[in-house]
């Protein structure tokens, strides 16, 4: 018996097919091989078309049966996660009406500031535990104040997520974490948050019908098992968004307890029993998978846009090295990288500047002394630096972080960015064998009834630690120098 996990990413599709007895990884495939693109119609603006999401799916589904033979019938549940907080317009046919606007797209942020104001930081903070900023809710404001003929033809909105269920199932619905991802949750009421509806003129009935977390969300279509080679009547049984979900992924479910990862955001995320929220709504908090109205846990999230994006743009500019061969030159610089300081701000605004979107710099850049391994160190340095930033916040927030656990993917491959991490922020980084897609697979075996939460983490292995070294109070210094040249507008 088996288990699919998707992973809908902007820049590729992941999937993975586990073994439901052993809990290991049997095949994994990406979809396409190289990174999807974006579209970017005005400067701050990002959109992909959820279509071709769709269609990675099929790919990343026909190469994992290539990998790993197996019979359709034998697949006993499909988990997905996904890109959070874009935005998906569809109509009464289930036709998409416009390109989503994805998580790193600024066009709503003056919609969302002029709410907080306007709806007032009390009930925001209290009920939403966020601005209604730059997320989905403010984006389809958005759409009805642009594009209002495509508006009215609008049958549901929904999340990327929503949407590749909605294609493998027939069916339109979403879960309590995907609306307060969307700040259409109100914490307060557990319930919609009917106040921020009524003052966008939203209708509550384009939102999508709750499905539980973990559990039957629907079963997987005959057209569309056709075209996944795939058997119907498959149960879709779990969804999160990828950063609640790479929390998941890593077993990281109770309070104290963090997450982070780095590829094309960088995102440290935490696990809290209160209802916390950060006065400038910098650092976000939404329901976690594993909310009960009993037993609170919130996922406290702060997201650095600015971060593949950095190491993609290096990359095209310094030669197209493979980038494990830009980790190892990055390495021969010193630490500090001569001096050099990299503010990775330049893919939007960013939360943890208060929605600012202050574009990306290079100080210090010296052209007789310097050269690529010193702006490949700066750009890891940079990073790490802007999480770290990130992460002061969610101190102030009363989140003590000493230990995180991470996958060993992405710019955790690169042993500098795990010591300048570990040295940084002082924590302990724990590495495991997993990745969004596995995870998204274990967490289907819980919503099907195969597995309890401790049986879902069987095959999952910690294959490295990585510890504060010598190097941390020099890291210190030089994150107070970074710090020290951070000017915002």
């Amino acid at each position: 018996m088996f288990l699919i996990g998707y992973d809908i990413g902007s820049s590729s599709v992941k999937a993975a097919l586990l073994d439901v007895d052993s809990g290991k990884c049997l095949a994994t495939a990406t979809s396409p091989a190289q990174e999807m693109p974006m579209q970017a119609p005005q400067a701050g603006w990002a959109e992909q078309d959820p279509e071709r999401w769709w269609q990675e799916v099929q790919h990343a589904t026909h190469l994992l049966q290539q990998q790993h033979p197996f019979d359709g019938k034998a697949v006993a549940g499909i988990g997905i996660a996904y890109q959070m907080h874009g935005l998906v317009c569809v109509d009464k046919d289930q036709n998409v009406l416009r390109p989503s606007i994805i998580w790193c797209d600024s066009r709503a942020v003056h919609i969302g500031n002029k709410a907080f104001a306007q709806l007032g930081q009390e009930y925001c903070l209290e009920h939403l535990l966020n601005s209604p900023g730059n997320f989905t809710a403010s984006k389809l404001r958005w759409v009805q104040e642009n594009e209002p003929e495509i508006y009215a033809r609008i049958h549901k909105v929904m999340l990327p997520g929503d949407f590749i269920a909605m294609r493998l199932t027939g069916e339109a619905c979403t879960t309590i974490s995907g609306l307060s991802e969307g700040i259409f949750w109100d914490f307060n009421a557990n319930g919609v948050a009917q106040p921020l509806l009524d003052y966008y003129k939203v209708d509550a009935a384009l939102l999508s019908n709750v499905a539980p977390t973990f559990g039957l969300q629907g079963k997987v279509t005959e057209a569309a098992a056709r075209l996944l080679g795939l058997a119907p009547g498959i149960p879709v049984t779990y969804r999160a968004g990828d950063q609640p979900n790479n929390a998941f992924s890593l077993n990281v479910l109770n309070p104290g307890e963090a997450a982070t990862t780095a590829g094309t955001s960088g995102v440290v995320y935490a696990v809290h029993n209160q209802i916390a929220f950060d006065e400038q709504s910098r650092v976000n908090t939404f329901v976690h998978v594993n909310n009960t109205e009993t037993d609170i846990r919130n996922g406290v999230l702060m997201c650095l846009n600015g971060t593949g994006i950095l190491n993609s743009w290096l990359r095209s500019v310094t030669g197209s090295l493979p980038y494990n061969e830009m980790n190892e030159l990055a390495a021969k610089a010193p630490a500090g990288a001569g001096g050099i300081r990299i503010y990775p701000f330049g893919n939007g605004a960013e939360r943890i500047l208060a929605n600012e979107d202050s574009g990306a710099s290079i100080r210090n850049l010296q052209f007789n002394i310097h050269g690529k391994e010193h702006l490949l160190r700066a750009a890891q340095e940079g990073i790490v630096f802007a999480l770290r930033y990130g992460v002061d916040i969610m101190t102030q927030m009363d989140m003590d972080i000493h230990r995180v656990r991470a996958g060993h993917a992405n710019m955790f491959l690169s042993p500098l960015f795990r010591q300048v991490f570990a040295n940084t922020l002082n924590v302990v980084i724990e590495l495991y064998n997993t990745d969004g897609a596995q995870g998204a697979a274990r967490a289907a075996g819980i919503g099907a009834g195969l597995y309890s939460q401790a049986d879902a983490f069987k095959g999952m292995e910690c294959i490295a630690t990585v510890e504060p070294d010598a190097g941390q109070a020099q890291y210190q210094e030089i994150y107070a120098s970074w710090l020290n040249g951070f000017q915002l507008k």
